[in-house]
Formats: structure tokens, C-alpha cells, sequence
């Protein structure tokens, strides 16, 4: 079975066992402050298991797009080292919301891997979790039992917490597991060590493929397990390592889900895999890093220098380094791989292929930029060690420079340290390094608290599509401590509240409680819940709520994100149909957008911009809002969906012309085009490669924008005496400044020339140099510097110090 029927099969069988098949999340996390990224197939459902959320659907079958490479999860190291991890990841997936549990489950793994995918029941081993005294938790029987009527008691392990109760974090939904390992070994390996003694020993040969993970307790911020208010099943089954499997390879990266990729880079290369392992660890490398950066970008994370971006550009330098140093890659190689990727994906993935051009944009320029810094750190390091004596340790603060300036990977200073003789000091390295990352924790870290239910069984519900003011109750609450001050979050029933998402800011306002006045300065969404943000807690908690929102922000911020959809489509009419939102902000000020482009924005393109927005504000359109569509009939209909978001199965469509803006969208908005009243863009500029950021402006800031430079218009006729043509009157007083301004350094050149032959009196000899130290009159800074390398020519031995003031400040020249 080649790979792409491995993964058919998987979400058919699950449907013929009445499970909704939906599409995989986006792999970079947005309204989950504990994670980066997605981690596992489990994220996007966190909600349904702590019951904030009612699931749509009590069975569901995904491939979710993963990715492990920080945090608790972090497989980076051993990725192409061995063959089995990897950085981005399938995880395929069966989940069950209060349905069923542990019976069907285990059945349903069993039957798919021995009969549909006729794996050999005698190659596979299960384990169940042996219990955890410090946790109070008894040895899981039940799966034990369930087991032994299909596997023999020897194919069956009792594992600890550590290989057999999964967590996702510190902190949420977790449960004791039971894993399905194969055993791939020849049958002479077979014979001579048993499978069972090598499962969970990292041994390449016998691997996990299949976790049945059942989910019954909460982990709390002290650690202690609270009972969940259903049991759930949640599975995860290895892709890659799956089609291993069926396909009977020793390696994940012998299945077809990368030959296709080793082959290009073996192609562009020169270097043929399976031949050294120096070089096919290269490769693996390569191939694996290519897919988490491509997904990670088409869902709208782009390398940068913090955050997740800064996860990305070190996988993706990781990369790059190893083309360098062992495939011989001195140019750009690492995008040419997107288009291998964006094929293979395109059933599955649709978006890569959809911005393959912009993803290997981005990718090419960010190579560009490592591979010269990479030659940069090598004249460094090089530099380093002719100063050091042969054999000396390379110290940890200089091997931190080079990480932290260059981007040079510690492992790869190493390696160039013992290729001539060195060694570095890992341990000063790992005690720099843990210094920065004290100081970034105690900048950025926030504790939070385990949520205090106040009521129980309420919807959250967000009424502010209609409203401004509204009525509530408080359901939870929690103190969250940070570097910069204590605040809580609540959350309430309803909510006219607004939560940070799509680019536009969460609303601030009041709450009223009994007469109290409780500010709130944020709000925010944290997977499914709307959490408000204030600077103290209500002494009731459990009175009447009165929500009232800035309602003089929100209408302002309504106004820009109107504004932002206009002019979306605008740039999509002028630049072309390329043009997808890469990033966006809308506040009371201002809209930021930012776009895959990739050149300058002319002026004559922002003028027309400018046209098209302005004239559909003028032409009064008028908001067509439907709420709850189905997405498949939003689609037809033409709208704009952003690539990395997670949209459900009903979406709000907003449309200002059907001919002209269409899009998916949960943001707030104007009734209508008119009450925006003018839009002016006031910047355009790179922030990333190929991603262009244009800033603009409306309604009230766009008509003081105006109204100021008509004011400068005005001051500059009133001080060139109201000439007939303004333009031509500033052009003539910059041709009569520069006229004056060769003048003038005709008189410098002289006045320096007069100089010099006054200084050349003034040298001294001190220790064998000729020394001059002056204090000089001259008007210019340039002047000073040439007299410097003029004596620098025609003096050796040159010391010399130059003291002058310039326009009331003091230079000293030294040469």
C-alpha cells in the first residue's frame, strides 16, 4: 500500500464505525497560552474533554498535523540521528467524547492492524499502565483484561507513568495508556532476543505505533489529578511510522512519504543515500526539517527572532547547516524542496500547494541570510582558534557568541573546533545559555492558577454582534501572576465583550457588580472560553453582572476592520490574486496588514489602492452578515478563508458586495460602508521576506491625518509668501541650498588645505612614532576624517588625535 492509501484506509475504516471525518487543526496554536504548537492530535479538542465545550459530533477521525520540538514534546535532537522521530508528523487519530471508552478502542486498533492492514499479530506487543502510588492510581486491569482476550499474556508489558499515562503539559486533560510496539527485526533477531525485552528501550527495530490514550482527569496547576466529567478515548497512531510498517522498511524514511524528497536532495546533491551514514544522516535531516518549516509557514507562522518563529528559523538553520557542512550545499537548496512537498500534500494539505511559490520565497530568503552568516561564523571561530593555543577549550561565553550572534548551532562549533584540534567548554556554554533564558523567563513568565467554578452548567455565550451592554453571571474565575503585575480572568455566561482574535484587539470596558466598578483592560480567547481580563476580583461573585463595553473603541476598531476587508480585495484587484493576509492588527488607531508580495508597493499602486476603498465607502454598501453557514456553501459562495486558521463546520460570512469582499470572518464590523468616512494608507514597507506591511488609518484619525498636512500646506505658503506654485518654489530653495552647499565645501577644502600645512609643523616623535595631538577649528566632520587619511598616506608610524567642535559638539578623530 503506498502511503497515501495507508492514510484512506485509516479514515474509512473509522467511518464505517460512525466517526465524522474532520480536517487537521493548524499546527501552529493560537488561543492556547500553554502551547506553541500542535503537539498532538488531541489540542483542538482540549475543550471537549474539560467539558468547557459540547462536542458536535461523540466520534471523530482526523490526520492531524504535529509538530515536536519544544517543551515537554521535544523529539528535535534525535531527528535524523535515528530513524524513527521527527520533527513535524501525522498523528492519525479515533476519539471518542463521552461515548465509548476502552472496549471498543482497543478492539478497533487491533482489527485495523491485523486484519485490514495484515500485520502480523505475532510482530505486535501492547502495554498498559502498572499504576502510580504518588498519584494514587491503581494498575489499569481493565485494559489489562480487554487485552488478554486478544493477545497472549506474554505480548503483554505493565509500563510505568513515563511510557504508559500520557499528558499533554504541566497542566490539562490527561489518563493512563495503552501502546501497540512492532517488532521489525529479521526472524534470526526475533529468535535470538525476544520483542518484549526491547520495547520501550529505543530500539530502532521495535517501535510504538499505536497509543490508545483513555482520558478520565484533569492534571491541576499543584499537580494533583481531579476527575474529569466524562471518560473520553483519545488515539493517536504514527503516520510515517506506520507506512514503515506495512511497506516492511528498516527505516520511516525508506517509505514513500520521503523517498520522494530524498531523491531531489540526493539529485541536487550529488550524494546518493545509503552510503555513508555522515551524509544519509544529512539527508535525514534535510527531509524531515523541510516539512515541519513548509506547514509551519502555510499556516501563517513565518521564521522570525522570538517565539515560535524563532522554533522555525532554528529548525530551518538546522537544516541548512547540515547541506553545508557534510552535503557541500554553498547556495540555496533547502526551498527547491517545497515543490516535491506541495505535490505530495496536495490531497491532504491543499494549502501548501496553494502558496508553494510564497513558502519557497520565504525559505530561499531566509538562506540567503544564514548561509552568509554561516561563512561569517566560521571566519570567526577560525579566528578564535589561530589566537589559541593547538589543543586549548574554545570557552562557553565564546561558544555562546556564536550561537546567539550567528546562529551557529553549538553542535556544529564543536564539530569545527575538533576537526582542527579543539574542544569547546559545553558546560560554560549550557550556564550562558541558561542565563539568557532566566532572563527572557523572568520578562515573559506568567503563572496561572487552576480555574474556582462559581456556577456550573452554563454555556458561554458572546452576544456582541447585537449588543454593547448585557446582563451576567460570573461561571469561574482565576489569579494569574506575571513579571509585570497580579490580575484575574473571568469568565461569564455572556458577553458583549469582544476577544482578541483575527487581528482586531479584545474590548475593554466595566463590569458592574452590586454598585462595585470592576475595569476590565483585556479580553481574550483561550480555546473556546472568552476570558475577561481586570485589575481585581468582585467582592460578590455570585451577583448580576452588568458587561458594558468601551463602545467609542469598539465602534472605531469596527471601522478599521471594515477598512481591512476593503481593502484586501483592493489589493487583490491592483497586485493580483497572490496577495493571502500574513498577519493583520486592528485598534481604535489604526489597521496593520501585512501580505504575501513580493516587491515594493509603488505609489501609483497605493493611490489606486486608496481609489478603490475610498469610492466603496462612498457608494454606502451595506453589511450582508449570515451567521452559522455551512462552510462547503460559504466556499462556493467565493469567500476569503485565512490559511492557518481553524474554522468549524457552520462559519460567519461578511460580505460588503458580493462582487467585491467576501470573507470568513468573527470580527466586528460597520452596517455599513459610509460610517467609515475616509481611509488613508500612511505606510508601506518589508517586514519578512516576501510579506509586505501596509499601515492606514480612517474615520476620525484619517480626517485630522488630512486636516494636519492641509494646516502644513498653509505654513509653508505663508512662509514662501503664498507663492503662485508651491512646488517649483521648494525646488528652487533646494537647487539655491545646493549651489551654496559647493561653495561652501570649496571653502573646506581650502580651509584644510591651510590646515594641513599648519599641522605638518606640529609632529612630535614619541616611542618611534610620529605623533600629532591637536585641537583644530573646522566646520566639517568629513573634513577632519579626510585630513586623518591624508596623513595616514604620507606618515609611518602614524599616532595621531584630532579634538574639533562641530555645530556645537565635540568629535575626536583618532588615526
Amino acid at each position: 500500500m503506498k502511503a497515501s492509501e495507508i492514510r484512506k484506509t485509516f479514515l474509512e475504516f473509522f467511518k464505517s464505525k460512525q466517526h465524522e471525518i474532520v480536517a487537521s487543526a493548524p499546527i501552529v496554536v493560537k488561543n492556547d497560552p500553554t502551547l506553541m504548537f500542535t503537539n498532538a492530535g488531541m489540542n483542538q479538542f482540549k475543550d471537549y474533554f474539560l467539558g468547557n465545550k459540547e462536542a458536535e459530533f461523540k466520534r471523530i477521525a482526523d490526520t492531524q498535523k504535529c509538530l515536536r520540538v519544544s517543551g515537554k514534546h521535544n523529539d528535535l535532537e534525535e531527528v535524523g540521528i535515528d530513524t524513527y522521530h521527527h520533527t513535524m508528523f501525522e498523528m492519525l487519530g479515533n476519539w471518542s467524547f463521552g461515548d465509548y471508552f476502552k472496549e471498543e478502542a482497543i478492539e478497533w486498533s487491533w482489527e485495523l492492524l491485523t486484519k485490514v492492514y495484515k500485520l502480523k499479530e505475532e510482530d505486535l506487543y501492547v502495554t498498559v499502565f502498572e499504576g502510580d502510588k504518588a498519584d494514587g492510581l491503581e494498575e489499569d486491569k481493565e485494559a489489562y483484561d480487554l487485552w488478554n482476550k486478544l493477545v497472549p499474556a506474554e505480548r503483554i508489558l505493565k509500563c510505568n507513568k513515563k511510557d504508559n499515562f500520557w499528558e499533554m503539559g504541566d497542566q490539562g486533560p490527561c489518563g493512563p495508556c495503552s501502546e501497540i510496539h512492532v517488532d521489525l527485526r529479521s526472524a534470526e533477531e526475533k529468535a535470538a532476543i525476544p520483542g518484549r525485552e526491547l520495547v520501550n528501550n529505543d530500539h530502532p527495530q521495535v517501535i510504538e505505533i499505536w497509543n490508545n490514550v483513555f482520558i478520565q482527569f484533569n492534571r491541576m496547576a499543584d499537580g494533583s489529578l481531579q476527575e474529569l466529567p466524562d471518560k473520553h478515548v483519545d488515539t493517536g497512531m504514527g503516520f510515517e511510522r506506520l507506512c514503515r510498517a506495512i511497506q516492511g522498511h528498516n527505516s520511516n524514511y525508506d517509505a514513500d512519504v520521503f523517498t520522494p524528497l530524498i531523491e531531489q536532495v540526493s539529485k541536487d546533491s550529488g550524494v546518493e543515500y545509503g552510503k555513508d551514514e555522515k551524509t544519509d544522516i544529512a539527508i535525514r535531516v534535510i527531509v524531515d526539517h523541510i516539512r515541519a518549516v513548509t506547514c509551519t509557514i502555510a499556516d501563517g507562522q513565518l521564521p522570525s527572532n522570538t517565539g515560535a518563529g524563532y522554533v522555525i528559523r532554528r529548525i530551518l538553520r538546522r537544516a541548512v547547516r547540515y547541506g553545508y557542512t557534510f552535503l557541500g550545499f554553498e547556495e540555496p537548496f533547502f526551498n527547491k524542496l517545497v515543490a516535491v512537498l506541495a505535490t505530495q500534500f496536495e490531497e491532504v494539505f491543499p494549502e501548501i500547494k496553494a502558496q508553494e511559490a510564497f513558502i519557497t520565497k520565504v525559505i530561499e530568503e531566509e538562506e540567503i541570510s544564514f548561509l552568509r552568516t554561516l561563512t561569517s561564523g566560521i571566519k570567526r571561530l577560525e579566528s578564535i582558534m589561530a589566537q589559541s593555543k593547538a589543543g586549548a577549550t574554545i570557552a562557553g561565553d565564546v561558544v555562546f557568541e556564536l550561537y546567539d550572534t550567528y546562529g551557529f548551532p553549538v553542535d556544529l562549533t564543536a564539530l569545527i573546533a575538533r576537526e582542527n584540534g579543539f574542544s569547546i567548554d559545553e558546560d560554560g556554554f549550557e550556564a550562558a545559555m541558561e542565563q539568557q533564558k532566566e532572563r527572557s523567563r523572568k520578562a515573559t513568565t506568567s503563572e496561572t492558577g487552576d480555574w474556582i467554578t462559581v456556577t456550573t452548567a452554563e454555556k458561554v455565550v458572546f452576544v456582541g454582534y447585537d449588543e454593547v451592554e448585557s446582563k451576567a453571571k460570573i461561571l469561574r474565575y482565576r489569579e494569574v501572576k506575571d513579571a509585570k503585575k497580579k490580575a484575574f480572568q473571568l469568565v461569564l455566561n455572556n458577553t458583549p465583550f469582544y476577544p482578541e482574535g483575527g487581528g482586531q484587539v479584545g474590548d475593554t470596558g466595566l463590569l458592574l457588580i452590586n454598585g462595585e466598578k470592576i475595569s476590565v483592560f483585556d479580553t481574550k480567547k483561550e480555546n473556546d472560553l472568552i476570558v475577561h481580563y481586570t485589575d481585581k476580583l468582585p467582592t460578590n461573585l455570585t451577583g448580576e453582572v452588568v458587561c458594558q463595553i468601551n463602545a467609542k473603541k469598539r465602534s472605531l476598531s469596527a471601522k478599521n476592520h471594515t477598512a481591512t476587508h476593503l481593502m484586501q480585495a483592493a489589493l487583490r484587484q491592483v497586485l493580483g490574486d497572490h496577495v493571502q493576509q500574513k498577519g493583520s492588527l486592528v485598534n481604535d488607531e489604526v489597521l496593520r496588514f501585512d501580505f504575501a508580495h513580493f516587491a515594493k508597493v509603488t505609489d501609483e499602486e497605493i493611490a489606486k489602492i486608496e481609489q478603490l476603498v475610498n469610492e466603496k465607502i462612498s457608494a454606502n454598501v451595506v453589511l450582508d452578515e449570515k451567521r452559522n453557514m455551512p462552510k462547503e456553501e460559504a466556499m462556493k459562495l467565493g469567500a476569503m478563508a485565512l490559511f492557518g486558521e481553524k474554522y468549524g463546520d457552520t462559519v460567519r460570512v461578511i460580505t460588503f458586495d458580493k462582487n467585491y469582499s467576501v470573507e470568513l470572518c468573527g470580527g466586528t464590523h460597520v452596517k455599513s460602508t459610509a460610517e467609515i468616512g475616509l481611509f488613508k494608507i500612511v505606510s508601506e514597507s518589508s517586514v519578512a521576506a516576501g510579506v509586505r506591511r501596509i499601515e492606514a488609518i480612517t474615520s476620525e484619525g484619517a480626517m485630522k491625518y488630512v486636516n494636519d498636512r492641509l494646516t502644513l500646506v498653509d505654513q509653508l505658503n505663508e512662509a514662501l509668501k503664498a507663492p503662485k506654485d508651491l512646488l517649483k518654489a521648494v525646488e528652487d530653495l533646494q537647487l539655491e541650498r545646493a549651489a551654496l552647499l559647493k561653495k561652501v565645501e570649496a571653502f573646506q577644502v581650502e580651509q584644510a588645505k591651510g590646515l594641513k600645512k599648519d599641522l605638518q609643523t606640529k609632529f612630535a616623535t614619541v616611542g618611534g612614532m610620529s605623533t600629532l595631538i591637536e585641537r583644530i577649528s573646522i566646520d566639517s566632520a568629513d573634513s577632519v576624517k579626510q585630513l586623518a587619511f591624508d596623513f595616514k598616506k604620507t606618515t609611518d608610524n602614524l599616532f595621531m588625535v584630532l579634538a574639533a567642535e562641530i555645530e556645537g559638539k565635540p568629535l575626536i578623530t583618532v588615526m
